[in-house]
């Protein structure tokens, strides 16, 4: 049996540094919060808010280091409240993606692309994705047993990079579909 901890990611912007430094001035540093569970990850004390053509989603956390883009992560339920068709795609894929305004505490950005909702998946290292026989971008299912709506997953991309720690990660309109909560692991189905 292949179990892998499955955790709920919820909204959340990456920055790339000139529009972090655009939204907080200029030099600025991100603050670490909280430290994730992938290696080098962090939930940071700064927060944004993200504007759509119908409504805001305010005070969205900021996860770091900065990356080379901004993407904007959100639910597909969020995408619907703020007014964005946001398609399902791995994080980073944000080529020929919708925009929307960032507003931070010292100006303002519309990004012209980079909003999401992340399509479901697996991190692994190498040396754990060969213990369980599962490769880079293959696609697997996952059963997540629970006291009243257990599921199964499809779809779920396996992601397989050194600087990862095995765990798979879904949105908060997976999560709530489940009625997950807590520390939850999931059997990976091939």
């Amino acid at each position: 049996m292949k179990k892998i901890l499955v955790e709920t990611s919820a909204r959340h912007v990456h920055l790339s540094k000139s529009d972090l430094e655009t939204l907080f001035g200029e030099g600025y540093e991100l603050t670490v919060k909280k430290m994730l569970s992938q290696p080098g990850q962090f939930a940071c004390v700064e927060r944004v808010d993200v504007i759509g053509p119908k409504k805001t989603l305010s005070n969205v956390s900021i996860l770091g280091p900065v990356r080379k883009e901004s993407q904007v992560e959100i639910s597909l339920t969020d995408a619907r409240s703020i007014g964005i068709a946001a398609p399902i795609r791995e994080s980073g894929n944000i080529e020929g993606t919708p925009g929307c305004k960032i507003v931070g505490p010292k100006g303002e950005i519309e990004l012209d692309k980079g909003v999401i909702a992340a399509k479901r998946h697996i991190h692994l290292t190498p040396d754990t994705a060969k213990e369980m026989n599962l490769s880079d971008k293959q696609i697997v299912s996952v059963k997540i047993d629970s006291a009243e709506r257990s599921l199964i997953f499809g779809d779920v991309v396996v992601r397989v990079r050194d600087d990862f720690a095995p765990a798979m990660h879904i949105d908060t309109d997976e999560s709530n579909a489940g009625g997950l909560s807590g520390e939850v692991y999931g059997e990976i189905l091939d």
